[in-house]
């Protein structure tokens, strides 16, 4: 038995709306193509070097080196491939302007990458916001001057000094990522501050359950971080 597939003209139409179809399926696969080449982060071809810059939150106070935040976050980023070498540069006690004035010998020639974490010993002491913000800036002017890449993160002050200062001194970080054009991890201790469970009996230092939250939610922005590094390097 012979089919029939209609008259010439109805052929004719089956055709063309099959041409259509394809040409709709190879623009999808055209646009589409770019888009999922570009989506993942770049993994750095060569380990970045890393120096967390500040204060007992990142040096690991009270807890053993294995557990502080920058060995931390570097087993994490090694977990997805993702290697560097980094260097633990906190210093119990510091402020923004302990910070400053050990810089040049905190961040050692060939750093690529500061993550910056400094200024909750500011705030404890009511160290006037105008001082942090000079400090602060000083550090990423330097940085910045020595092409070294800069991941800024923010700290909240306590409410003990009132509305005004912790208006003042809140501002300090996104004023200064957005001044500075360098990406703001808003709250350092996000997740967990003021949580007995995450916290040493002071109240102030995390355990090293709450150094792996702290981690767990920095990570995805420091990846993107490593991959504008990556992108830079090619």
């Amino acid at each position: 038995m012979t089919r029939s597939y209609g008259t010439s003209a109805a052929r004719v139409e089956g055709l063309q709306r099959l041409f259509a179809h394809l040409g709709v399926l190879i623009v999808i696969l055209m646009t589409a193509g770019p888009v999922l080449a570009q989506s993942p982060v770049q993994v750095p071809a060569k380990p970045v070097k890393m120096v967390v810059l500040g204060d007992s939150l990142s040096a690991g106070f009270g807890l053993p080196a294995s557990a502080a935040f920058p060995a931390r976050l570097q087993k994490a980023l090694a977990d997805k491939g993702i290697k560097v070498d980094m260097i633990n540069a906190g210093v119990s006690g510091d402020t923004s302007s302990g910070g400053r004035d050990r810089l040049d010998w905190s961040i050692p020639e060939g750093t690529e990458a500061v993550i910056l974490e400094l200024g909750a010993n500011d705030a404890l002491r009511g160290v006037d916001p105008a001082v942090t913000r000079t400090a602060i800036s000083d550090i990423l002017t330097r940085l910045k001057a020595r092409k070294i890449a800069v991941l800024m993160c923010g700290m909240l002050a306590p409410p003990n000094y009132g509305s005004d200062y912790a208006a003042r001194f809140n501002a300090i970080y996104p004023e200064l990522s957005k001044s500075f054009d360098v990406p703001l991890y808003p709250f350092f201790l996000e997740g967990v501050a003021a949580d007995a469970k995450l916290n040493q009996a002071d109240g102030m230092h995390p355990t090293a359950e709450g150094i792996d939250v702290i981690v767990k939610n920095i990570l995805p922005m420091v990846e993107a971080f490593l991959g504008t590094i990556s992108g830079q390097r090619s």
